[in-house]
């Protein structure tokens, strides 16, 4: 097993062809460091071995995968806690973003497995949060410090998530109590549907390395991050009210549009690329490197697995 030495992201750990799992064990500590420096690993050239194998990859480097909760994207179980990526149609861009930054607590480590690469495009395109911290407006950043962002979320059958999914249970007592230690405010609608608020930090404190980082759902689930014509028709059929997820600073204000373009633009200048080849792993640290997903063409089959529950008050 090689290690590439150079520094673009990810670091390049390349097999040959022999099982990853108990390459990844002798290693373990090495690979751990070079992820929480980097970003991001990319295992490339190894037998990975199915959605087991994908899995006993999670167990060797960060331990047993966790169930994905609170979510807000569709997503379908391919074994145990190993799901495939965003089911979202392969003509639309999913933009960077950092896997459940909008909750109280997320998983440290993702791992993105390429079953079978797309024809074209199709990447997962990484950005490092502490460039896009450092490339951000001080002014920018300074209101987002002074304020906070919120998240308001509605869940429904028509467009988005039905509740009972994103929360995994039919009793709304259990979604009361499960906002209510997240500090989440949830008020149930008219017809049965649920809208949630949560104010939370644009900045944390990578718990391993100390570094800032530019860690929030702000710009991903503003509305004008969504392609012209979504916004539009989501915005005549909805309401800016209704929308699946909309962000506003912490005090419920709008955030302007330019500042929207200015933080999309901090991301798409620190993002990097590279094509799948089958069997790739992917490992990235979720607080030090945001994804997304390019539109692609062909049958794209990522499988996804997270690993390392955090909490920033615990």
């Amino acid at each position: 097993m090689t290690v590439e030495t150079t520094p673009m992201l990810p670091l390049v750990v390349e097999g040959h062809g022999e099982s990853a799992v108990e390459r990844l064990r002798a290693r373990r500590e090495e690979l751990r460091a070079a992820l929480r420096e980097r970003g991001a690993l990319l295992l490339r050239g190894f037998d990975v071995g199915g959605a087991d194998g994908f899995a006993d990859i999670v167990r060797a480097l960060s331990g047993e995968p966790l169930p994905y909760t609170e979510r807000s994207s569709p997503r379908s179980v391919i074994k145990g806690n190993v799901y495939t990526s965003t089911d979202y149609p392969p003509g639309e861009e999913i933009f960077l973003h950092n896997e459940n930054s909008y909750q109280a607590s997320w998983p440290l480590t993702l791992y993105f497995h390429c079953v079978r690469p797309p024809l074209t495009r199709g990447a997962t395109p990484l950005a490092d949060t502490r460039r896009v911290l450092a490339a951000i407006d001080d002014e920018v950043r300074r209101e987002f410090a002074r304020r906070g962002w919120t998240v308001v979320r509605n869940y429904g059958d028509l467009v988005g998530l039905p509740w009972q999914e994103v929360f995994a249970t039919e009793d709304r007592a259990e979604v009361e109590r499960y906002c209510r230690e997240r500090d989440i405010e949830a008020r149930w609608l008219p017809g049965g549907g649920l809208r949630t608020r949560a104010v939370r930090e644009v900045v944390h404190r990578h718990p391993v390395t100390g570094e800032p980082v530019w860690f929030n759902h702000a710009t991903v689930f503003h509305v004008t991050t969504l392609p012209e014509s979504v916004r539009l028709g989501l915005l005549e059929m909805l309401g800016e009210e209704n929308l699946p997820s909309q962000t506003y600073y912490g005090d419920g204000g709008p955030i302007p549009y330019a500042v929207m373009d200015h933080l999309r633009a901090c991301y798409r200048a620190a993002a990097t690329r590279f094509d799948y080849r089958a069997d790739d792993v992917l490992v990235i640290d979720n607080m030090l490197v945001s994804h997304g997903r390019e539109p692609f063409t062909g049958p794209r089959r990522i499988a996804v697995a997270m690993a390392e529950p955090y909490s920033p008050d615990r």
